[in-house]
């Protein structure tokens, strides 16, 4: 079976979210977003969370680390101190059998390092799942969609998606975010490396985590789950706000799309087409609940959950066929005239 050059790019794209996700999250956004404010990996945490888990893997790893060093010195002092020598008379050494000693230690001390490890997870595990939940905590949910994230602010009355807003916090006062993960179709899973650990969204029910990131920026993260063709390109950015701001973003939210009559041509174009079936847009009759909420559009980072930066140039090819920027995603290909086209994009860019 011949591969198409997307669906080549698609392949590669799969595969190395199956076995180097942390590499592809940052690779990822800088090919197609422009740069982040730092490399993704657990190593660089910048959460409460993620500090956990940080500790856990140093402590697995220096464990990791001390074994292999006792092994393979000990491999190599055997290979050095029993070679062959050219006064060695071809015979078979003397063989040990039954050393009580030395099976008591290699049973005994992989249960006690395994042993610890359990602990030291188990705790870690229970501290994180039922941390204290401090005023002025921030509830948000979180829809999987293939492939997409959708980002409802319940208390806030806020829809978006693929870029999750949230304020900072700090020891005087903190304000973590609280988490429910939920999925629309098949099996997701939420993960932004430095600020929590993996958790997966599943049909039906209603999973939680949540983060506490310590300092304002933008983090990058990806569906760690494999979830379709477009599995590769499920990326969602975490917006991190310092005080104030957040509050900025807020009010700007909930402002209502300027009604521009010079762009009344691309508003006709819309509503007379399917995507008023698929996509809402507050203050209007579009109320649809398959796609992202358009609301407020070119306040994004990025189209297509990461698939290419938010811009018009960007928007008018996604709008042309999403299948050339997002080869498999749902959203159709409407074939439009290069005038409906146009009329289109010039009134999506309103929606700010």
């Amino acid at each position: 079976m011949k591969l198409g050059l997307l669906g080549q790019k698609s392949l590669l794209w799969t595969l190395r979210t199956a076995f180097f996700p942390w590499a592809l999250t940052s690779s990822a956004a800088r090919a197609d977003t422009g740069a982040s404010n730092g490399i993704t990996n657990i190593f660089k945490p910048l959460s409460t969370p993620a500090e956990a888990i940080y500790e856990v893997s140093v402590l697995v790893l220096t464990i990791c680390a001390g074994i292999f060093l006792i092994v393979g010195g000990l491999l190599a002092y055997t290979l050095i101190r029993f070679r062959r020598r050219p006064e060695d008379d071809g015979r078979e050494p003397p063989q040990v059998y039954g050393s009580n000693q030395i099976e008591l230690a290699w049973t005994v001390i992989p249960i006690l390092i395994v042993f610890v490890l359990i602990l030291v997870t188990a705790r870690t595990i229970a501290d994180v799942q039922n941390a204290a939940r401090p005023a002025g905590a921030l509830d948000v949910t979180v829809v999987g969609h293939q492939w997409w994230w959708e980002i409802r602010y319940p208390e806030l009355g806020i829809v978006t998606a693929n870029e999750l807003h949230v304020p900072v916090s700090d020891p005087t006062k903190r304000r973590p975010t609280f988490l429910k993960l939920e999925s629309a179709d098949v099996a997701h899973s939420f993960w932004v490396p430095q600020l929590a650990g993996k958790t997966d969204a599943i049909p039906n029910r209603d999973n939680r985590m949540w983060i506490e990131p310590k300092q304002p920026g933008t983090y990058l993260g990806n569906c760690a789950e494999y979830c379709g063709t477009q599995h590769a390109r499920m990326l969602l950015r975490v917006i991190v706000h310092p005080p104030g701001e957040f509050e900025q973003w807020v009010e700007a939210q909930r402002q209502p799309p300027v009604d521009d009559s010079q762009v009344q041509a691309g508003r006709n174009v819309f509503f007379s087409t399917s995507c008023v079936n698929c996509h809402a847009i507050n203050g209007t009759r579009a109320d649809g609940k398959f796609g992202p909420d358009l609301t407020h559009l070119m306040s994004r980072e990025t189209l297509g959950s990461g698939a290419a930066p938010n811009t018009p140039e960007k928007l008018r090819v996604w709008l042309r066929d999403p299948q050339l920027l997002k080869e498999g995603c749902l959203m159709p290909n409407m074939q439009l005239a290069d005038t409906e086209l146009d009329h289109l994009v010039a009134y999506l860019l309103t929606l700010k």
